[in-house]
């Protein structure tokens, strides 16, 4: 079967999803490809970096295409490309997850929901009737679809995310080391991953703890701004290669995540395979369902950097148990998280609709293309950064 999977190569955790797929599912005689529209697509396609990964896709469309414009070069590309499925992952691009109400029923489609914002939910319960499937990340993310946005149990499969676990080596130094090095990696971006955080995080810390910074995102200047009276307690890398990410946290010690709230949380599962102990926040359903607390991995409220600091200082007084806990992280990736795990679980969903697939709305027609109301811009949008993390702490103690 040849698959179509709704992304572009880009630094960000659904284009890792997407590799991590590709692989598991290859020798299970499952072609999945990419598929990217728009400007963004463009952009980042143009980038070197990606240079080895335009084979492996398909670009859509050019700059400036209109939406329905592109929704037609889209279709086209699927009913005459041989796919006979698509994985869309929801709000991801409203056009490509549109495109799931026009599609002609022999094309399999399944609906992936990586987060739990409103935004995401909105969108999900927009196209919901018109996949075959969906796919929740977590069980947060399961019992929110079926207890508050009307989705039907039968038609959702809960399949957490994978990697592929490295070969690490043993760390240097022995229990009584005093440095303790803790990284922060992935998109530097207030709102949801609570990086400003980090700055308070460290102040509350030893001197001799330092902290180093990965990737790129609308806030790394402001961080950089706020982090200068860290001096070199604190540095800042930039983006770092995907391949790269393994070994560079294989030097830290610990993962610092403040999240606000996350889906999943790749990056936590990807410290955890390389043995770098995850001291990240409490999301009910997410990373208490990943971590066990003082276990494999260290969990803090969210917004609590004093908690996030205090148990960063517990683990630079104990290397013992810092190594400990990261070897239950790795076991626990081993077990549950593994790519082969995951692509079968994929293959079986797939297997499983193909076999009996339930029914859908008839297609819509392309000439009369609309963005129902979930995929719009909403309100939401536009409410400030300081609201938008109150309510977000508040529903988290709701949903606690």
């Amino acid at each position: 079967m040849r698959a179509a999977f709704f992304v572009f190569p880009h630094v960000g955790g659904t284009f890792q999803v997407f590799r991590q797929l590709r692989e598991g599912m290859r020798p299970l005689g499952i072609d999945v490809q990419w598929i990217g529209v728009g400007d963004g697509a463009h952009r980042s396609l143009a980038e070197a970096r990606w240079n080895g990964e335009r084979s492996t896709g398909l670009l859509v469309g050019r700059p400036g295409d209109s939406e329905p414009s592109l929704a037609r070069q889209l279709f086209a590309a699927l009913t005459e490309g041989g796919f006979g499925a698509v994985f869309v992952n929801v709000l991801a691009d409203a056009v490509q997850t549109n495109l799931v109400r026009y599609l002609p029923p022999h094309i399999l489609r399944i609906m992936i929901v990586h987060n739990i914002t409103p935004g995401t939910y909105a969108a999900a319960r927009a196209v919901r009737d018109h996949v075959h499937a969906t796919v929740a990340i977590s069980p947060r993310v399961r019992d929110d679809l079926l207890r508050r946005h009307g989705f039907a149990a039968e038609r959702v499969t809960l399949i957490p995310h994978a990697v592929d676990l490295p070969e690490v080596s043993a760390r240097e130094g022995s229990d009584t080391d005093r440095d303790l090095r803790v990284l922060f990696l992935g998109r530097i971006e207030d709102t949801s991953k609570g990086v400003l955080s980090l700055v308070d995080i460290m102040k509350r810390l030893p001197p001799e703890i330092t902290l180093t910074v990965a990737g790129e995102g609308p806030d790394l200047g402001k961080l950089v701004e706020r982090s200068r009276e860290l001096g070199d307690r604190i540095s800042f890398l930039g983006s770092v290669p995907y391949r790269a990410s393994a070994e560079l946290l294989a030097r830290h010690d610990v993962m610092i995540m403040p999240s606000r709230f996350e889906g999943f949380g790749l990056t936590l599962v990807e410290a955890m395979a390389a043995g770098c102990v995850p001291v990240v926040s409490r999301i009910k359903g997410v990373t208490d369902w990943i971590v066990e607390d003082g276990r494999n991995g260290l969990l803090f409220p969210i917004d609590n950097p004093a908690a996030a600091a205090a148990q960063i200082r517990s683990l630079h007084g104990d290397r013992r148990r810092l190594r400990a806990i990261a070897a239950a992280a790795r076991e626990k990736v081993r077990r549950d998280f593994r790519r082969d795990v995951m692509a079968s679980r994929y293959a079986h969903l797939l297997q499983t609709v193909r076999a009996a697939p339930p029914p859908l709305p008839a297609p819509l027609e392309l000439d009369r293309w609309e963005l129902p109301r979930g995929l719009r811009r909403s309100l939401r949008s536009s409410m400030p950064p300081p609201l938008k993390n109150l309510l977000r702490r508040l529903n988290e103690r709701f949903v606690a």
